[in-house]
């Protein structure tokens, strides 16, 4: 009861303060952010109990990650050109989970995030997600970060400057003004790139072009950026997949603390 209080005095604040573009906005809780997910945490300052874990499929807690890791380097191929990440450098037992699309929206994909404290990247498409952004809304104020996918999901290489940068900008100042805030952090879909996406990129104001590995038979290994769920039940796959990290000897970690 004391976390729903808190949401809702955020939110109450929210709409009694003005903000220049809330007018954009489909739902004013997508103006609530880092803030309402920092009340929800202040409010279980000891987080998820074993039974929730359990709860959720996974015989013992998630180990810990760091709590300030060291952040590698990030350099573009020449200047002006974004940096391209396909795994974090590190020697934590690390790894991260990213999602593309914005296609799927269970409502036990955010309980668990929020029940667990999941750290999760979603890299949403304006095309795909539609009128959901309700729901990545919800996701943020339990802890989750969104990041830019491209307005139409379009294969980037090949296309001309112009073309590239108004679908990467254009999702940007799309998730500004949604949320808020601008992502630092793109992933080209298909994976597809080329020299003139990362100038793109560097000039709308994005700070690394994500790639990730599919979480295949391979084993894991520090710093893996996972992405590519092709199951149609995320939560479930999600499940599923803690399950092999924690078997693995590794731990989720949030990505934005890394880059």
């Amino acid at each position: 009861m004391r976390t729903r209080a808190l949401v809702a005095g955020a939110l109450t604040a929210a709409l009694l303060t003005n903000c220049t573009g809330c007018a954009q906005s489909v739902d004013p809780i997508e103006r609530l952010g880092k803030k309402a997910a920092q009340e929800v945490r202040r409010s279980r300052p000891n987080g998820p109990t074993p039974a929730t874990y359990r709860h959720w499929g996974l015989p013992t807690p998630l180990a810990a990650a760091p709590r300030q890791p060291a952040r590698p380097a990030l350099r573009g191929a020449a200047p002006g050109l974004a940096p391209v990440v396909d795994r974090v450098h590190t020697r934590d037992k690390v790894v991260f989970l990213t999602y593309d699309d914005g296609a799927e929206r269970d409502p036990r994909f955010v309980d668990m995030v929020r029940e667990l404290r999941l750290p999760v990247s979603m890299f949403l498409t304006d095309s795909v997600v539609g009128p959901g952004y309700g729901h990545f809304a919800q996701l943020r104020t339990v802890g989750a970060s969104v990041q830019n996918h491209t307005l139409h999901h379009a294969s980037l290489r090949g296309l001309p400057y112009a073309g590239q940068r108004a679908e990467i900008c254009g999702q940007q100042e799309k998730l500004k003004a949604r949320f808020g805030v601008r992502p630092r952090l793109f992933r080209p879909p298909y994976g597809t790139y080329d020299t003139t996406t990362l100038h793109a990129a560097a000039d709308c104001g994005v700070a690394a072009v994500v790639l990730g590995r599919e979480p295949d038979a391979r084993r894991l290994r520090p710093g893996d950026i996972l992405s590519g769920f092709e199951e149609p039940n995320l939560t479930e796959a999600t499940i599923r997949l803690l399950r092999r990290i924690q078997a693995e000897g590794f731990t989720p970690a949030r990505l934005e603390n890394y880059l």
